[in-house]
């Protein structure tokens, strides 16, 4: 069983910035995949950004190209998702998730089905 916590969300005005953080239980972290998406008010669930479980390969999708980076810390069990120049777009709950099954190093996982552990999610709230 994984467990994801994530933090960091908050208020910020348009253009500014905000680190959120996905911390994940279990030993094998530094082999999931990992992912984040983000879910407006009305709206699915959609893909943000996606790792691998090497850290080498990253995707974003084209809204936050630029503006969000994911990136992780297999030491530390953590994935975390920088993002820049906030639009009030934005807004959302966002979630991490972990592909537990086993993948390529080189692997980013975008379909939302195929990942297996979902955190709590943390909302982010950007004002004009």
């Amino acid at each position: 069983q994984v467990q994801l916590v994530e933090s960091g969300g908050g208020l910020v005005q348009a253009g500014g910035s905000l680190r959120l953080s996905c911390a994940a239980s279990g030993r094998t972290f530094s082999r999931y995949a990992m992912g984040w998406f983000r879910q407006a008010p009305g709206k699915e669930r959609e893909f943000v950004a996606a790792i691998s479980w090497s850290g080498g390969i990253s995707y974003h999708t084209n809204s936050v190209k630029g503006r969000f980076t994911i990136s992780r810390d297999n030491a530390k069990n953590t994935v975390y998702l920088q993002m820049n120049s906030l639009k009030p777009e934005d807004t959302a709950i966002y979630y991490c998730a972990a592909d537990a099954k086993p993948l390529q190093s080189t692997t980013v996982v975008i379909n939302i089905k195929e990942y297996d552990y979902w955190g709590q999610g943390t909302q982010v709230t950007v004002s004009s």
